[in-house]
């Protein structure tokens, strides 16, 4: 049995702000479009949603993103500032060429680090720990193991 990840969903409030934020870290939009209907709500459990999407992809092609904002129901549940051990999702992490300069590009996007640098895990990564909009935990890792010797 092959079993492939299709994508992760993430809800947000407003999803053009969220849409900048992931097209400068280097992903792609792929469309945008409004879901509704008697199926959609069959398969959320959510009756009667109206939910607006826009689908991102990593240059790659192999790892999608879903952003969606509910336009019905209302959201119940907020865990935008959840702290890094709170049940439920964690996190994205995305491999980068580059953490330093990908810092500098998510700056204008009022990205926070959750430390106050980043991190160096032996001969292996370097990680960093974002809040992005909305406050969502973005991870960023670059492999250093066979690199430039930083």
């Amino acid at each position: 049995m092959t079993v492939k990840m299709d994508n992760v969903g993430i809800v947000v409030d407003d999803l053009d702000p969220a849409i900048g934020f992931f097209t400068e870290l280097g992903l792609d939009l792929l469309g945008r479009t409004t879901v509704e209907g008697e199926w959609s709500g069959q398969v959320t459990g959510l009756p009667g949603q109206r939910v607006e999407i826009a689908m991102m992809q990593t240059p790659d092609g192999h790892g999608r993103l879903e952003l969606s904002r509910f336009l019905r129901p209302a959201v119940v549940a907020d865990h935008r500032r959840a702290p890094v051990n709170a049940l439920g999702y964690l996190r994205v992490m995305f491999s980068v060429d580059d953490i330093d300069d990908t810092l500098y590009r998510l700056r204008a996007h009022d990205v926070e680090l959750v430390s106050d640098d980043v991190v160096r895990y032996e001969n292996a990564y370097r990680l960093a720990y974002l809040r992005g909009p909305e406050g969502i935990l973005v991870g960023l890792a670059e492999d250093v193991s066979q690199s430039r010797g930083t």
